[in-house]
């Protein structure tokens, strides 16, 4: 769904970009190839100071980490804000984001030791191994009874219903997915009693249906990573060739961060 690289050629009405520009894409699922044909609309130019390799993380991952924090839960300055899945390509991405462009606070929740650890060495201030007991309970000892103020969830089921748990009043949690697998009902008095609100993002449909929104997280994930401000991590890279490899590598959870295909 996203790639980095060069261009080659370009169509007689193609403006935008040029021979020889480096650039970034999101495509339908035709990106893991030597080559591929893009609209001009899907690709962003890479600024000198970023690698090819560095910018292939940016699309999906850093592009819905600004969304949820930026445009839906309007993340603050020294506010708390907990992410499950903290050691997948987006939960590392949201890290990174909320500590180093938006200084707010990050609690990481994951489903190992070494994935928490992880967490912490990107820059999360407190993780949690919510495959050792309750989430709502650990995320009190390190947020206090107040709780946090934005909470990022892509696991679903229980683990969302604990973050929920976890919100301070006027909190906001924001629903990436469901990587558990189960899908949670939403318990409408606890929205009630403390003010809270509970929202949706899916990022790729923004490209359908507010463009500009999904142009700026593009161009900011690649200002911020100009500046210096974003450390995009690259777990594993495999070669085009090892494309099936890559797939286990991730279906066995053995991933972290971004897995790339590379094609050099």
């Amino acid at each position: 769904m996203e790639f980095s690289g060069t261009v080659l050629e370009t169509g007689a009405d193609v403006s935008s970009v040029k021979e020889g520009d480096r650039v970034i894409g999101v495509s339908g699922f035709n990106g893991m190839a030597e080559e591929c044909i893009a609209d001009q609309k899907t690709l962003w130019r890479v600024p000198e100071k970023v690698s090819l390799q560095e910018a292939a993380v940016l699309p999906v991952s850093y592009g819905t980490a600004i969304l949820a924090l930026e445009h839906r839960a309007h993340t603050q300055p020294r506010e708390t804000v907990l992410v499950t899945a903290a050691a997948g390509a987006t939960g590392l991405a949201v890290i990174d984001v909320a500590t180093n462009v938006l200084q707010a606070k990050v609690i990481a929740a994951a489903g190992s030791d070494d994935k928490c650890k992880l967490a912490v060495q990107r820059g999360a201030q407190g993780s949690v191994n919510y495959s050792q007991g309750s989430l709502k309970e650990a995320v009190r000892r390190l947020a206090g009874s107040r709780g946090v103020d934005v909470a990022i969830d892509m696991v679903g089921g229980e683990v969302f219903l604990e973050a929920l748990r976890s919100l301070a009043w006027e909190g906001r949690i924001v629903v990436l997915g469901f990587a558990g697998g189960n899908i949670a009902s939403v318990p409408a008095n606890l929205l009630l009693l403390k003010n809270i609100s509970a929202m949706g993002l899916y990022w790729g449909r923004y490209q359908d249906q507010d463009f500009p929104v999904f142009s700026r997280s593009l161009s900011s994930a690649l200002q911020y990573c100009q500046q210096g401000r974003i450390r995009p991590y690259v777990g594993s890279v495999f070669k085009l060739e090892e494309v099936n490899d890559a797939f286990l590598h991730v279906i066995q959870r053995k991933s972290t961060g971004k897995v790339l295909l590379s094609l050099k």
